[in-house]
């Protein structure tokens, strides 16, 4: 049987978990469709998911149709939430993007189909709500053709749309005008079809049509439009066969070296990890010894195979399931299993976290739960980038919105016991290099108390192109151990620069490395003091790069969104200045019939400030979309978030506290 893992993606409320229970319910899997409303349905299991009719986490359900396995992957909705749809774009076969028929194409809705086309994943689009009054599948069809990729075609029409009757109706084979459609489509990315049309056009039939229709599906050149309800169940079977016709299913080698990628990590009852993985190729079974994330291996202690609705009990997996392994407790998300896959890595396609803020303990003696309770929820999101400073006593998290500070509360309360508060949410700033900064540090030179040379030379990189390592010393020179040790360290102490901000896009070469070999005394005993280890380079390069970081310079910068703005015309004088209050620098304002729409630059950390005043400023009438841009030099003093351990400025006492840490060296 073939394999097919599809992800179901919107913006949220355009019907996303109610379509996944309505598929299910076609395919059997299930009796009844659950519902949203009433907080019963298969793929939103958590408590607070059900409380607040939100996806909050990545969900994999399966049914069997036509000969072909399909691991349906549901995914949140909101943007507060959209590192759980990353993590699941690298396993897909394709997707299902669902738009509803009365709000149309929404900010979330383009953010999704944009990275669907940058990745190349096949993808159909589903109109939903059909059935609602205000539904409109035609101008949705024209908003996807706009605002989306000129290459969609409907595949149907719908009937007595905005009433409860409201049903789907397939395009007939022979319908001309849909077959005219087709032709022109399909025949603007296949020159032999549009050859094959000028020369005789009744040699393009309608089975060929369908043909060339899958085939340009398969490649994300096309994308069929379909349209029902979730509710009413209309159009959902139409939307099945479009699935496993239009959509390729993943093939691998069962006898190849296994291969896979972590997607998903989740607590069990006793409080053991728990894996979600897509195996490419391979076959991974139960007590297998399996090498995962930086090389560490751990045992297969059990193995779920989702089949048939939930993950089931089995003994193997072979290339394009879907598994959950028992037993990886090492496990990260993102964690390669076995040999990385032939396809490439995913890179991040969404913007990082723009947002943090210190998370406080109610209870004061609660502060080591509280840490152990983000660790696990870190677990499952890396990207909260959870910090601690020991110094001040602070926790600090990266956050996407205040919907996701409140999903963290409510966690940590109801499944942890721990009550916190939240000091105000803050925007999360870059450091970057301006010039070129170098600095060595000599093994037995004051006031160098390390057994290591290290010399480093920081310069800045192309824009985005993150922290380069370079070697300018020949390989050999150095045991590769401190090689990477060199490396590692420098990486982790590019995440708080200069002003305490994460230094990117910045290339720093190693241009000086020296050791001292093993030493033994004549009885066969190792002499630490004459000895260089690993751990001379790991607190020796901090010092070495944060002086060459000084004298390069670094400067700020903060994250700038791209705004939308659809309000009423007769509203925008008073608008334009509540915009210029919040920072906010209008680029456009075109004229739309009774609307104006304005776009623009905002400060992250002004987004959230103006979605709670639209309302009111635009009488409910005005709608917002706002994605991450770009991040441009902060305007006026540079704000700061100072690591003493890191503080230039402090190089002595810097000197002599990690000095105390390496047994048995004396600060010189």
């Amino acid at each position: 049987m073939k394999t097919l893992n599809l992800g179901i993606l919107a913006h949220v409320d355009a019907g996303k978990t109610s379509l996944t229970e309505r598929l299910l319910h076609s395919a059997g899997v299930i009796d009844e469709p659950g519902s949203v409303d009433a907080g019963n349905t298969r793929t939103d299991t958590l408590a607070l998911e059900r409380q607040r009719g939100i996806t909050i986490r990545s969900a994999v359900v399966s049914f069997a149709v036509a000969g072909t396995t399909v691991n349906l992957i549901d995914t949140p909705g909101h943007p507060d939430f959209i590192a759980e749809v990353e993590r699941v774009l690298g396993v897909l076969d394709g997707a299902v993007l669902v738009v509803s028929a009365v709000e149309g194409v929404q900010a979330q809705t383009r953010v999704l189909a944009r990275t669907l086309h940058r990745l190349g994943i096949p993808t159909l689009f589903f109109v939903n709500k059909v059935d609602r009054a205000g539904a409109d599948p035609d101008r949705v069809l024209r908003q996807l053709a706009g605002r989306l990729t000129p290459d969609v075609v409907a595949l149907g029409r719908v009937d007595a749309a905005g009433t409860p009757a409201a049903r789907w109706l397939p395009h007939p084979a022979g319908d001309p005008g849909h077959h005219a459609r087709l032709v022109d489509l399909l025949s603007a990315h296949d020159d032999a079809l549009l050859a094959a049309y000028v020369a005789d056009e009744r040699t393009v039939t309608p089975d060929r049509l369908r043909t060339a229709l899958t085939a340009q599906t398969g490649r994300a050149r096309v994308h069929p439009v379909l349209a029902g309800s979730a509710i009413t169940g209309a159009g959902v079977a139409d939307l099945i066969d479009a699935v496993t016709a239009l959509l390729p299913a993943t093939a691998g080698d069962a006898d190849a070296p296994l291969s896979g990628t972590v997607f998903k990590v989740e607590r069990g009852p006793a409080g053991e990890k728990i894996a979600y993985a897509r195996i490419f190729a391979g076959t991974v079974r139960v007590r297998d010894r399996i090498r995962h994330g930086g090389g560490q291996e751990d045992r297969v202690t059990a193995l779920g195979v989702f089949d048939g609705g939930d993950a089931t009990p089995g003994d193997a997996a072979g290339p394009g399931r879907i598994v959950r392994l028992h037993g990886l407790a090492g496990v990260r998300v993102g964690d390669v299993l076995g040999v990385p896959p032939e396809r490439p890595a995913a890179r991040r396609q969404f913007a990082p976290p723009t947002l943090e803020t210190v998370v406080e303990p109610v209870r004061p003696a609660d502060r080591p739960a509280l840490h152990a309770a983000l660790t696990q929820l870190a677990e499952q999101d890396p990207l909260i980038n959870l910090r601690q400073d020991d110094r001040r006593q602070e926790i600090a998290v990266s956050l996407y919105g205040e919907v996701q500070k409140e999903v963290i509360e409510a966690t940590l309360a109801d499944d942890y016991g721990v009550p916190v508060t939240f000091r105000e949410t803050t925007t999360v700033c870059v450091e970057r290099v301006v010039g070129v900064g170098a600095a060595v540090e000599w093994i037995g030179r004051d006031p160098n108390p390390f057994l290591g040379t290290v010399g480093l030379r920081v310069e800045p990189g192309p824009l985005g192109s993150g922290v380069e390592f370079r070697l300018g010393i020949e390989l050999g020179s150095m045991p590769l151990a401190f090689l990477k040790a060199i490396e590692e360290t420098v990486r982790e102490t590019l995440g708080q620069g200069l002003h305490g901000w994460a230094v990117v896009d910045c290339v720093v070469t190693l241009t000086h490395g020296g050791y001292w070999a093993r030493q033994s005394h004549s009885h066969g005993v190792f002499d630490k003091s004459m000895s260089s280890t690993a751990g001379d380079f790991r607190n020796l390069t901090p010092l070495v790069l944060m002086t060459a970081l000084t004298r390069a310079g670094t400067r700020v910068h903060e994250p700038v969104h791209r705004f939308r703005l659809d309000l009423p015309a007769d509203l925008v004088g008073a608008v334009l200045p509540v915009l210029a209050g919040l920072g906010a620098a209008p680029r456009t304002s075109t004229l739309r019939g009774t609307s104006y729409l304005v776009e623009g630059e905002v400060p992250a950390g002004r987004v959230h400030a103006l979605e709670q005043r639209l309302p009111g400023l635009t009488r409910g009438e005005g709608t917002l979309e706002a994605e991450f841009d770009h991040h441009r030099p902060v305007r006026g003093p540079a704000p700061s978030r100072p690591r003493w351990d890191h503080d230039p400025l402090h190089r002595k006492e810097y000197l002599l506290a990690v000095t105390r840490r390496v047994t048995g060296r004396p600060a010189r």
